[in-house]
């Protein structure tokens, strides 16, 4: 090979390992993932399925201490069964009347179902009545959700850090612009490419499969431009100070891995460990998910998920608070 090849090869690898915050980034990184994974899933293993149980401490029967299963209570039947509907239970057990209640469309509950009626045969089936929520209709929030995330995190990120490692920022700097309307701009600029991206993907999924949608699609718009402007202004905090792609990339994952895994995205986190559930609740995707999820499935009103709305708010005000006070126009704290 040539020397002009060697001497680019050596160049790129010296650039990458003299830059300590990268180099030490790309270490510790997999080493925090695989130590967030062990907490997560520690234990014997995730339950396969997910049981709801109605009323008092259930009867001594084999299939109330099942292996692989996670048995949830319950005092409200109401809630219970729209859980179950919406395909966050396998199976609702209430064994106090000795009835159960299945999803048909689950093929989850399917099975659970055929392990309940081997050991107690003598319990009544009861089938969920109206229009039953597809696994689909319950997981396309989340899909929206992590998609807008992506695209709000790392669309903003890399945009920032390239324009500070190709001076745009510097030349910039020697306008009378202000870091806060800056931000600002960026913030509103990736928004609407976020929202028209969104839409056009949600219209045309409709249209081919028919969601379930109980809400108003104004409030789903409404909670769709709260959580992006909220993961906006995150993607520009990371980006506040980096003039390292490689540095900017390993802090959006860092915020990014969490929030694919912990919101609620591709399962419920109902009876999850507390701490767990509490640590989601500090992630944007978490409020977006749940309150775009309540609307289409629950027909939730802005009025219904107005907690969510406030903590979006409060993540946004905060995010663009600490990113123009930690904002320069130059790499290195200059």
């Amino acid at each position: 090979m040539s020397k002009r090849f060697w001497a680019i090869f050596k160049a790129r690898n010296l650039e990458f390992f003299r830059d300590r915050s990268s180099l030490g980034w790309n270490l510790l990184f997999p080493l925090l993932l695989v130590i967030g994974f062990a907490f997560i899933f520690s234990g014997d293993g995730r339950a396969e399925y997910k049981i709801g149980l109605l009323g008092d401490t259930p009867e001594q029967s084999r299939f109330f201490t099942l292996e692989h299963v996670q048995y949830v209570d319950y005092q409200d039947s109401a809630l219970a069964q729209r859980k179950l509907q919406q395909h966050s239970l396998d199976l609702l057990v209430e064994p106090s009347s000795k009835t159960y209640w299945v999803n048909q469309s689950s093929p989850k509950g399917y099975f659970a179902e055929q392990l309940l009626i081997g050991d107690l045969p003598d319990y009544q089936r009861e089938v969920l009545d109206g229009r039953e929520i597809r696994y689909l209709d319950w997981v396309l929030p989340g899909i929206l959700g992590m998609n807008m995330m992506f695209s709000c995190l790392f669309g903003v990120g890399y945009v920032i850090v390239r324009y500070r490692k190709s001076s745009v920022l510097k030349r910039l700097k020697a306008t009378p612009l202000h870091a806060a309307e800056f931000l600002t701009a960026q913030v509103l600029s990736r928004l609407f490419i976020v929202l028209v991206i969104s839409g056009g993907v949600f219209i045309a999924c409709d249209w081919m499969f028919d969601f379930y949608m109980l809400g108003s699609y104004l409030d789903l718009l409404i909670v769709a431009a709260l959580g992006a402007t909220a993961m906006i202004a995150l993607g520009l905090l990371m980006a506040s100070r980096s003039h390292s792609e490689e540095l900017t990339g390993g802090l959006l994952n860092l915020v990014s891995w969490p929030m694919m895994m912990l919101s609620g995205v591709w399962f419920s986190l109902e009876g999850a460990p507390a701490a767990m559930q509490t640590f989601a609740q500090f992630l944007p995707l978490t409020q977006l998910v749940s309150a775009a999820r309540a609307i289409m499935t629950d027909g939730a009103t802005l009025a219904d998920v107005q907690q969510q709305i406030w903590i979006m708010l409060a993540m946004t005000f905060i995010f663009l608070g600490l990113g123009a006070w930690l904002f320069r126009w130059e790499g290195d704290g200059r």
